[in-house]
């Protein structure tokens, strides 16, 4: 029996890319038969990430932790994030001999180094120590997979992303969704300096722009641009009813390792314009008309618009959380020097053919 203790700093109440990775992974692993424990921030006492309350850290022990791991007896262990947790966690798996997977969600020197006034070389050697001690890396994107290789981090292993396709799908188009004029173009993000939003809030564009989310520049960017509708955040099927009336979704960020709201907006009947960065470029680089990509993310807002709405949601259905989870369990039983499942090696657009 395969039993996974997966570590992750990022967790409820939070709501990102990491956040609903996970949990859809999780449930995918249940079904497929194997036990999962989770160590979070709801297990111990934190206090607020400086220059970012809504994100918390975890006041643990290094005892603590390795309770928490022993109390379930793993055969594997996941370490999804970078943060107090994982690195107790890392530092158990290592005293304790048992080879250990990681992932890299986020870039990790790009966003610290946006708040705190450390060099970026510190924080990729940083980066290099924790994820090279473990015995696989999963990266969501070959592009990803390429510019980690040459930062010098080693067993990189790919796991992409998948789609609730129940709950994002195409809805009857509203003449004036929100009280706004048509065309809509509408991005879904944390409000954060790290996800370049004035890139887009600062476009020439007819129609109405949308921004569905919260965070720490909130306020500032409301400020800012007036006639810009910040919606705060929304989730479940509120969130879902507000994606399939854009007509276009918008994705500046040129610092996302993936971009799960990709998805959400391709499986909404969404086409998406963004910049030709990781992430995007793997997505929609292929994507047969869904979106457009373009260092002029005013003119890929504009071509977007002319992307038959049934192109995105075509594409969307290449990304299950079922196919993902198959290969995420087949990279932790690479990481653990035990045989891949038959039929799961290759890319993820292999697992979904």
């Amino acid at each position: 029996m395969t039993r996974i203790t997966i570590v992750t700093d990022a967790w409820y109440p939070q709501v990102n890319g990491v956040v609903r990775s996970i949990e859809n992974t999780n449930r995918e692993l249940t079904r497929m038969g194997i036990e999962v424990s989770m160590i979070t921030p709801q297990d111990f006492s934190s206090v607020p990430c400086p220059t970012y309350p809504e994100i918390r850290l975890s006041v643990a022990s290094y005892s603590a932790v390795a309770r928490a791991i022993e109390k379930f007896g793993p055969t594997s262990v996941h370490i999804a994030t970078e943060g107090p947790l994982g690195l107790l966690a890392r530092r158990w798996c290592l005293k304790n001999k048992l080879p250990f997977s990681t992932s890299y969600h986020t870039r990790f020197p790009e966003y610290v180094a946006a708040r705190f006034p450390v060099p970026i070389r510190w924080l990729r050697a940083f980066v290099r120590w924790f994820h090279n001690a473990g015995n696989g890396c999963m990266v969501a994107t070959a592009s990803l997979e390429r510019e980690l290789s040459k930062l010098g981090l080693k067993n990189l292993l790919r796991w992409s992303r998948g789609i609730d396709q129940t709950l994002f799908h195409p809805r009857p188009l509203e003449d004036n969704p929100f009280g706004l004029p048509r065309p809509i173009f509408m991005t879904v993000s944390r409000i954060a300096v790290e996800k370049n939003l004035p890139a887009f809030l600062d476009l020439d564009l007819p129609g109405s722009k949308v921004v569905v989310g919260d965070g720490p520049e909130r306020a500032e960017l409301q400020r800012r641009y007036p006639h810009v509708l910040f919606t705060g955040m929304k989730t479940g099927e509120d969130l879902a009813r507000a994606y399939a009336q854009a007509d276009v979704f918008v994705f500046p960020s040129k610092t996302d390792t993936f971009g799960n709201t990709i998805l959400e907006a391709l499986a909404s009947g969404v086409p998406v314009a963004a910049f030709p960065v990781t992430g995007p470029v793997d997505i929609l680089e292929d994507g047969a008309g869904a979106g457009a990509l373009n260092e002029d993310l005013r003119q890929a807002c504009l071509d977007a618009l002319s992307c038959p709405r049934d192109n995105a949601r075509r594409l969307a259905r290449n990304f299950t959380w079922e196919a993902a989870s198959k290969q995420f369990l087949n990279n932790v039983l690479i990481a653990q020097g035990r045989k891949a499942l038959p039929g799961r090696k290759g890319s993820f657009r292999a697992l979904t053919s």
